[in-house]
C-alpha cells in the first residue's frame, strides 16, 4: 500500500514479514511532522480528557458525600442519639433505620449502610452478621470520627467490605460524622456505599464535552503548526537543492581544474622532452654543419700552406707559414669549442638506464671532466621513472655538480638518492663556503632558476639550503608517475 502525504507519494518498503514499512527517514520535514505530531496531540487530548474526567469524578463523589452528610444529619442522627449514654443501639432504633433505608429514595440507591462506634465496632449494618464486629480504623472512618465528611471510589479491598466486594467491583464510599443533637460532639460515624454508575455517567459526559472542545482547538493548532512546518520544510528543501547545485558546480569545477592540471603537467613533461630534442637537433646541426665546414677549412688551409711553402721563397714562405699557422690555430680552437658545446647539449642515451644508473652516468661524466670524486649514497630505488623524470634527474645532477665545482671547488661533494612512496628524493651537497640563498634568489641566478622550473614543471619540489661557511645542499623531490605525454 502506498502512502501519499501532501500529494507526494512515498515509496513503501517491505519488512521481513511482508508488511509495509514507511521509509520515515526519506520523508520531508513536513511529512515527519504529520506522522509524529498527530499521535502526540492525540495523546495530549486523551490525557486532558482523562484529567477532566478524573476531576469530574472527584467532584461528583464529593457532591454525593455532601448530600449523604445532609441525609445523615436530618434522617439518621435522630435515631442514634441513644449512643450518647449507651454503647449499643436498641432494637427500636434499628427498626427505624431499616425503614429509612427501604422506604426513602436515597435509601433505595444505597447498596450498603453501616454505623461505626468510635472504637471501630459496627453498631448497625444491613448485613446483620457484621453487627458487633470490630475492624481497624481506616483513613475514611478516622476523618469521619474527627468531624469531616470523606467520600471516594473504593476498590473494596478491606476486610469489612467482604460482602460488598462479592457483588461489586467498585462502589462510592462515604463516611459522615453523626453528632449529638444540641452538643455537636461526634458520637458515631455512618458509612454509605452507592453504585458508581452516576459518577461514571457524569464523568463520561464531561470527558466527551472536553474532547468536543479540545479536539477542534488541537486540530486548528495542528493545522497551523503544519502550515508553518511545511513552509519551513519547503524553504529547507529549496536551500538544500540550491546547495546541491552549488556543490555539483564546485565538483564539476574541481574536475575541470584537475583535468587542466593534468594537461599542464603533460604539457610540461612534453616540453621537457621537446626541449631535449631541440638541444639534440642543435647539437647535431652544429656538428654536421659548421663543425664539418670548419674541419674542411682546416684541412684546406693545411694543404695550401704546404704547397706555398714549397713554391715561394724562404722568407716569403716563412711569413706566410706563420699566418697560416695562426689561422689554423684559431680554426682548431673554434672547432674544439664547437665540439665541446655539442657534447654539452647532447643528452646521453638514458632510455634504458635506471635511476641509479643515470646518477652514476652523470657523476662519471663530471668526474671525467673535473677529476674530482663524488660520493654516491643510493638506497634501493627499484621503481622505474618516466622519460621526463629521468631527463630532469640527469640535468639537475649535471647542473648541481657543476655549480659545486664553480663555487665550492668540488669540496666534499656528495649525492644521495632515495625513494619515498611514489617519489624519488635527490640531494646534492658540498662542504664549500656557501652563500646567502635569499640573495642568490633575488639576483636570479639562471642555474638555480632553471633547476627549480624544471622540477616544478613535473609536479616536484625544489629546496636550496645554504649559508655562509655552512656549505650548500640542493634537495629535490620528483614524482615517479607522470601523465602520459
Amino acid at each position: 500500500m502506498n502512502i501519499e502525504i501532501e500529494g507526494l507519494p512515498v515509496v513503501p518498503c517491505r519488512n521481513k514479514t511482508g508488511g509495509t514499512v514507511f521509509r520515515f527517514k526519506q520523508a520531508s520535514l513536513s511529512q515527519q511532522f504529520l506522522l509524529l505530531c498527530f499521535p502526540i496531540l492525540l495523546g495530549g487530548m486523551v490525557i486532558i480528557g482523562s484529567l477532566i474526567g478524573q476531576q469530574v469524578e472527584e467532584s461528583v463523589v464529593h457532591r454525593m458525600g455532601g448530600v449523604t452528610g445532609m441525609y445523615v444529619d436530618s434522617m439518621i442522627a435522630p435515631h442514634v442519639q441513644s449512643l450518647i449514654t449507651s454503647s449499643t443501639l436498641p432494637p427500636t432504633n434499628r427498626k427505624a433505620l431499616d425503614e429509612l433505608l427501604n422506604k426513602t429514595s436515597l435509601g433505595q440507591r444505597i447498596v450498603a449502610f453501616k454505623i461505626w462506634r468510635p472504637d471501630g465496632t459496627i453498631l448497625y449494618s444491613a448485613d446483620a452478621s457484621m453487627i458487633g464486629k470490630q475492624f481497624p480504623i481506616e483513613e475514611g472512618l478516622s476523618e469521619a470520627l474527627a468531624g469531616n465528611v470523606h467520600a471516594e471510589i473504593s476498590p473494596l479491598a478491606f476486610a469489612e467490605n467482604a460482602s460488598e466486594a462479592a457483588r461489586f467491583a467498585r462502589l462510592v464510599e462515604t463516611y459522615t460524622p453523626i453528632h449529638a443533637l444540641g452538643k455537636g460532639t461526634v458520637i458515631a460515624a455512618a458509612e454509605f456505599y452507592q453504585p458508581v454508575d452516576e459518577v461514571m455517567h457524569e464523568s463520561f459526559i464531561a470527558k466527551r464535552q472536553s474532547w468536543l472542545v479540545v479536539a477542534p482547538v488541537i486540530a486548528i493548532m495542528y493545522m497551523l503548526l503544519f502550515l508553518l512546518v511545511r513552509r519551513g520544510s519547503h524553504t529547507i528543501e529549496q536551500q538544500q537543492a540550491d546547495l546541491n547545485d552549488k556543490v555539483k558546480q564546485l565538483t564539476d569545477l574541481a574536475a575541470q581544474n584537475e583535468l587542466l592540471h593534468k594537461r599542464v603537467w603533460r604539457a610540461a613533461a612534453g616540453a621537457t622532452e621537446l626541449n631535449e630534442s631541440y638541444l639534440k637537433r642543435i647539437s647535431a646541426d652544429l656538428h654536421d654543419g659548421p663543425g664539418q665546414d670548419l674541419s674542411f677549412a682546416l684541412m684546406r688551409f693545411g694543404s695550401i700552406a704546404e704547397e706555398r711553402s714549397r713554391c715561394s721563397c724562404a722568407a716569403t714562405g716563412q711569413s706566410r707559414a706563420v699566418d697560416t699557422q695562426s689561422i689554423n690555430a684559431a680554426i682548431d680552437s673554434a672547432l674544439k669549442d664547437l665540439r665541446a658545446i655539442c657534447a654539452g647539449l647532447r643528452l646521453p642515451e638514458i632510455s634504458a638506464l635506471s635511476i641509479i644508473d643515470i646518477a652514476k652516468r652523470a657523476i662519471g661524466d663530471y668526474e671525467g671532466k673535473t677529476g674530482i670524486e663524488v660520493a654516491l649514497d643510493a638506497d634501493n630505488v627499484q621503481r622505474a621513472a618516466p622519460v621526463p623524470v629521468r631527463i630532469a634527474l640527469f640535468r639537475i645532477l649535471q647542473e648541481a655538480l657543476a655549480n659545486g665545482y664553480r663555487h665550492a671547488a668540488g669540496k666534499g661533494q656528495r649525492v644521495r638518492i632515495s625513494q619515498e612512496a611514489e617519489r624519488v628524493l635527490i640531494e646534492v651537497s658540498d662542504d664549500g663556503p656557501g652563500f646567502d640563498s635569499a640573495a642568490a634568489a633575488y639576483k636570479g641566478r639562471l642555474g638555480l632558476i632553471g633547476m627549480r622550473d624544471r622540477v616544478e614543471m613535473l609536479g616536484g619540489s625544489f629546496d636550496l639550503q645554504s649559508g655562509l661557511n655552512r656549505g650548500t645542499a640542493v634537495r629535490v623531490s620528483l614524482p615517479l608517475t607522470v601523465p602520459e605525454v
